[in-house]
């Protein structure tokens, strides 16, 4: 009897923290699902939620300062959200391991976050058991994708498999002209971007020319289109942010 009661208690209270518990932070516009997640991982002994936000903006604002181990993003959400996001929180709290979790389960929107850095890709259906292990999996410094997400999008991203890689012969990019290189397509003019990346505009001009040449792209609609092909953006997020102007 006493053991049972126990056992009944184990699952109605939080697990106790440990000592090392690592640190989360959760961004997502949905109250309800923030309230979801953190009472789930309430149950794990190895996670503390330390705090929550319901935007990429609000997260920035406040996270840094709280050190997460892992932030827990939405894609889709007001303001800032898809790899433009991902890229906003890689670069405010860069020590951070990032994984999302999400209701897209598209090849599409998979490459497009694993490019702007996410570490972890997990849909919003997963069982608790499955979101658990996929983030314990990103903290351990694994690129985890959840079950749902197909072994053809692995093999395509990492470039292995029976079948070449897709732009396999593109040239490589850099991180940095990465990041430029998808706030052009999104339309952002050399001066927002370089009050982004807190550089000069000179340096802004100077990476876009590069890319430029480096892809044989000629205006911003060649770059949009291989921002596009390429899985670094996605039609969705390129409409929000056009529409964030």
């Amino acid at each position: 009897m006493a053991a049972q009661a126990r056992f009944t208690q184990s699952l109605a209270e939080p697990a106790p923290r440990e000592a090392l518990a690592r640190r989360v932070f959760l961004v997502d516009d949905h109250a309800i699902l923030r309230e979801g997640v953190m009472a789930l991982l309430a149950l794990e002994s190895d996670f503390e939620v330390v705090g929550h936000a319901g935007s990429v903006a609000e997260a920035i604002s406040k996270a840094p300062e709280l050190h997460p181990d892992l932030v827990i993003t939405d894609l889709s959400m007001p303001g800032s959200a898809g790899v433009q996001g991902i890229m906003e929180l890689r670069r405010a709290i860069p020590s951070a391991r990032i994984a999302v979790l999400t209701v897209h389960n598209t090849e599409e929107h998979i490459r497009a976050a694993l490019a702007a850095g996410a570490d972890g890709y997990i849909v919003k259906d997963a069982s608790r058991s499955e979101l658990v292990h996929g983030l314990r999996s990103v903290l351990a410094n694994q690129i985890h994708l959840c079950a749902r997400s197909s072994a053809r999008v692995v093999r395509s991203y990492l470039g292995h498999g029976s079948e070449p890689a897709q732009n396999s012969a593109t040239p490589v990019v850099t991180g940095r002209e990465r990041e430029i290189l998808i706030m052009i397509a999104n339309g952002q003019s050399n001066k927002r971007i370089a009050l982004t990346i807190n550089r000069s505009i000179k340096t802004v001009e100077k990476h876009r020319a590069n890319l430029m040449r480096k892809l044989n792209l000629h205006n911003v609609a060649d770059v949009t289109r291989f921002a596009l092909n390429s899985g670094l953006l996605t039609e969705e997020s390129l409409l929000n942010s056009k529409a964030s102007l």
